[in-house]
Parts: structure tokens; C-alpha cells; sequence
């Protein structure tokens, strides 16, 4: 995990109570713009979420930015940590850490199973990209 990564999961860790964590979550991802209508497409929706879900992987000076929407606010708050938590990464950073930053935040306990698979799905379309960027 690098400094940064560590950094948001410390303050957002400063939130002892998990539902409180998870409303703040939510409500950093409120302050994020949605994704234009033409990045809205089959091709970057994530499969194996139940809402929809898109997300736009770029590679920037060999750094990864990672971009996304959701259709329902929980979901896109949830995402958005995700991906801000692997934006601003390098592919090799990527693919060697194995961290889910949601358990680091104890908030899987508080989504259902449904979510969580979601949740890995995004994860996993970030590490496959990551993989074929390295």
C-alpha cells in the first residue's frame, strides 16, 4: 500500500462508527462529478455488478486514473473510494497489492453479499487493467 493509499484509509479510519464511515463515503461521492453520457456505455460497464456501473481506466504517464459512476448513490460512493483508493497508482503497484480497501474500513460487514461480489467485480476489472497496462 503506498503512503497515500494508507493516508485515506487512516482518515477515514478516525470514524469509529462503520454506518458514519459509510455516510461519509457516500457523501465524498456526491461531490464527484458524474461520467459523461458517452462514457456511459456497455463497454465500460462492469460486469457482475447488479446496479450499473461504469468505469473508465486510463493510463497516464504511467500512472493509472480511474474514473466511474454508479446509478445509485451507495454504490457510487462505494466505487468512487475504489477507484480514488487506485488512482494515482502505477500498473506494477497494482497488481502486487492485495488490499481491499473496504475491509481495511470494516464497512463489508455492512453490505449485503450481492454488494460485496459487485464491489470485487470493480476491483477485479481494475487489477486486469493494471495487468494488461504493465
Amino acid at each position: 500500500m503506498t503512503d497515500r493509499q494508507r493516508q485515506l484509509i487512516d482518515d477515514l479510519n478516525l470514524i469509529e462508527d462503520p454506518q458514519e464511515r459509510l455516510t461519509i463515503v457516500v457523501d465524498r461521492a456526491r461531490r464527484h462529478p458524474p461520467l459523461p453520457e458517452a462514457q456511459r456505455t456497455d463497454a465500460q460497464r462492469v460486469p457482475g455488478c447488479i446496479s450499473q456501473v461504469w468505469l473508465v481506466p486510463e493510463l497516464r504517464e504511467g500512472v493509472c486514473q480511474f474514473h466511474c459512476d454508479a446509478d445509485g448513490p451507495l454504490v457510487k460512493g462505494l466505487v468512487a473510494l475504489v477507484c480514488e483508493f487506485y488512482s494515482d497508482t502505477t500498473p506494477a503497484d497494482i497488481i502486487a497489492d492485495t488490499t481491499d480497501p473496504l475491509a481495511e474500513l470494516r464497512l463489508l460487514g455492512n453490505l449485503s453479499p450481492t454488494r460485496q461480489n459487485g464491489l470485487a467485480a470493480v476491483r477485479t476489472a481494475i487489477r486486469t487493467f493494471a495487468q494488461n497496462n504493465t
